[in-house]
């Protein structure tokens, strides 16, 4: 059955003007607006209308026992809940005319249970006839908008509230709605772990423990021995509510217990993952996520950029911020100059890499090229020099997919370094030969010289591990003799440096591993983190 619905845009009283005049339908702003079906016509005669006014055709839905003809939305006044809004009634001219009480109250259409956005057929035909007509002035086109101007105060506030709810709720995607659940439940879950402080507020100071560990004091007096393959796992950390990027051992020996991990679910953390795996300090201070920190060279400090553009370098001992930058991109990547601590150089999603001074906090060198993203960035010669890796990437070569810096005069010395069609995620140092290995995401990593020109060794290909898009990050041992490497898969794979052979696959993690860590000090510690939010520390 279709609905057939008058429509009052304003409560005031109907307007006295003569009907007589051809365009008197149109110049009322209440009474006029009436939904027609196609191919059908009613007629409600109202006191003080006069016969032309009246339609010559009826409707038998609005004709009561009495005879009398009234419109549909009268029958709502017996029930309010199933009426649209307060604002749909008759003009306040009409007789009120009242119904026994032993019949149920009529169904309304509006009660129905549709589907978020849905608008009815009525509602949509009645925005068109009001179009069309002219007669519609209003500058909102929302019907809950209408209610803002008419509703001051307190009292206005719970009409208009009541009146949106009554309204067509507008769609909310199934993204949003499943961020706002997972919100929701964190918020209401009760977790015993040190939780970090909400973004823009400073974090509370670092718990430190002034004496050495005990697994680390025997080993700091003795010159580094060989390293041994790891076999198990020592801790398990599942802190993190999203993916982990990447981490990084304190480089001070002494405070090499510490464990810093970054994730995508805003935050990054310092764990204990030599004594007890426990975490010692959550920073929640981007509001997007983080995508790369690292440890001052001091170890006091950790320096962090996120996808909100944001550059914060924080002390621990006091949880203060030292240094709060901005940039104009996204951060992907950030180093600490190997010499001057106070100069740091970040990359992301821009063709540009930076170099900041903490101590002004300015841009001091741009480096510009022609790309879209930098993926890593690698000092060489001490600082004098350093590679970045991009996105840039041709047909039959990979021209721009490295390229060198000279770190004082921003100029180029090289881009033509890597001559294949693969992009390189990631970049390491050797610690005691000057050669560098980059991460390809043709699934094998490459070793370069790390002086000019940086030729690619074509003899020595470490092969047996999956990248597929990932990150995926690689690492030298302290002693050099190991190279260990992440996969899309989940494994982690150690590779003899020498021979480049495969010296141990460990099962790792159920999704892609994206990072791992020789620990600097004790000889047989590996960390690793997956793309599912752990951390796994094995000896």
């Amino acid at each position: 059955m279709a609905s057939l619905v008058a429509y009052d845009d304003s409560e005031s009283e109907a307007e006295t003007e003569s009907v007589g005049s051809i365009h008197a339908v149109s110049q009322m702003k209440d009474t006029s607006d009436v939904v027609k079906p196609p191919g059908q016509d009613f007629a409600c005669e109202a006191p003080g209308m006069t016969e032309g006014a009246a339609l010559p055709t009826k409707h038998g839905s609005c004709e009561d026992p009495a005879g009398h003809c009234l419109p549909l939305v009268r029958l709502w006044r017996s029930d309010p809940g199933s009426c649209p809004s307060q604002r749909l009634q008759w003009p306040r001219t009409e007789p009120d005319v009242t119904f026994p009480t032993d019949k149920p109250p009529r169904p309304s259409l509006w009660t129905s249970h549709t589907p978020a956005g849905h608008v009815p057929l009525a509602a949509a035909r009645f925005r068109q006839v009001k179009l069309s007509l002219g007669t519609y002035n209003s500058p909102e086109p929302s019907f809950c908008a209408q209610t803002k101007s008419e509703t001051p105060g307190k009292n206005g506030n719970s009409l208009q509230r009541k009146r949106c709810e009554d309204c067509i709720v507008p769609y909310t995607p199934k993204r949003l709605r499943q961020s706002q659940a997972l919100s929701t439940e964190t918020g209401k879950s009760k977790d015993v772990e040190a939780q970090g402080p909400s973004a823009g507020r400073a974090p509370a100071p670092l718990c430190v423990a002034p004496r050495v560990s005990e697994f680390i004091q025997p080993y700091l007096d003795s010159q580094y021995k060989e390293t041994t393959i790891p076999r198990k796992v020592l801790f398990h950390l599942r802190s993190h509510r999203g993916p982990v990027n990447s981490i990084q051992w304190c480089p001070v020996f002494a405070k090499s217990h510490m464990l810093l991990s970054v994730s995508m679910d805003k935050t990054f953390k310092v764990w204990n993952a030599v004594d007890s795996g426990r975490c010692l300090q959550t920073y929640s201070l981007h509001s997007e996520a983080v995508r790369a920190a690292r440890w001052s060279p001091c170890g006091r400090r950790i320096l962090s950029g996120g996808f909100d553009f944001a550059l914060h370098l924080t002390d621990l001992e006091t949880g203060t911020q030292l240094f709060s930058g901005q940039s104009d991109f996204r951060i992907t990547t950030l180093k600490f100059h190997p010499k001057d601590h106070s100069l740091f150089v970040c990359g992301g999603f821009h063709p540009e890499v930076k170099a900041w001074d903490i101590r002004t906090g300015k841009v001091v060198r741009s480096y510009k090229a022609t790309i879209q993203q930098t993926l890593d960035i690698l000092f060489l010669q001490e600082g004098s020099e350093f590679l970045s890796s991009t996105d840039a990437s041709s047909r039959d070569s990979a021209d721009r997919t490295i390229i060198a810096w000279d770190f004082r005069s921003s100029a180029k010395i090289s881009n033509q370094i890597f001559h294949e069609r693969y992009t390189c995620p990631s970049l390491t140092l050797h610690p005691r030969e000057p050669v560098f290995l980059a991460q390809t995401n043709g699934n094998y990593l490459a070793l370069f010289s790390a002086v000019w020109p940086y030729r690619m060794s074509r003899r020595r290909r470490y092969e047996g591990h999956k990248v597929e898009g990932y990150s995926v990050g690689c690492e030298c041992s302290p002693d050099g003799d190991l190279l260990v490497t992440g996969s899309a898969d989940g494994r982690v794979l150690l590779y003899s440096f020498r021979t480049a052979s495969r010296a141990r696959t460990l099962p790792g993690h159920a999704q892609a591993c994206v990072g791992t860590a020789f620990h600097p000090v004790l000889p047989s510690v590996l960390a690793t983190c997956s793309w599912e939010g752990d951390i796994k520390i094995w000896h």
